[in-house]
């Protein structure tokens, strides 16, 4: 499986439409399925929207509607299909958005949901911990300005804890084994 490639494939597309590919996952179980999670790129520089004429205040990060999916889902088909990625018998190509809990793959996503309250579980302890539940509080970088991001072991993911003794932790980005957001309500 050429996954990679896929996820190339997925992002130029998503690219065109003015997405982003979140995620891309492979499953094999009684069918194959090939799922691509796409989000919009946050319009943080404030530009209008429908949501504006509506009387309602604009979202830095609106929301994926049916027919992104759709468009996107069209246009990788065929990608796929005639660069030939995915080898074997038929498969089924899901797109859809990656959902209120989304997964927190990049420093980027870390920095976008700052606020928000998030589980990470890491791959070694931190301060004695693998599971943290708290609220995203930004990014940390101890590199030196200007200088290329080589380590990713330098850049930390602050969380906020809540309990008898509220702190902060920062947490290597490199130990993350998995993070996503938590919804409130």
């Amino acid at each position: 499986m050429q996954l990679e490639k896929i996820r190339e494939a997925a992002e130029r597309v998503a690219r065109s439409e003015g997405l982003e590919v979140v995620d891309v996952e492979w499953k094999i179980g009684k069918q194959r399925f090939l799922r691509v999670y796409i989000d919009r790129v946050p319009d943080l520089a404030g530009h209008s929207t429908s949501a504006e004429t509506n009387g309602e205040a604009p979202s830095p990060y609106p929301k994926i509607s049916h027919a992104d999916c759709e468009r996107v889902s069209k246009q990788l088909s065929v990608i796929l299909d005639v660069e030939d990625l995915v080898p074997g018998p038929s498969y089924t190509l899901e797109v859809s958005s990656p959902g209120m809990d989304r997964a927190l793959k990049k420093v980027s996503d870390y920095v976008r949901f700052t606020g928000r309250a998030a589980k990470i579980w890491t791959e070694e302890p931190v301060e004695d911990l693998k599971f943290f539940e708290g609220r995203l509080a930004g990014v940390a970088d101890d590199r030196v300005p200007g200088a290329v991001l080589t380590d990713l072991g330098e850049t930390k993911v602050r969380l906020e804890l809540k309990g008898k003794t509220p702190r902060t932790v920062e947490i290597p980005l490199a130990l993350i084994r998995k993070a996503h957001l938590v919804v409130e309500f």
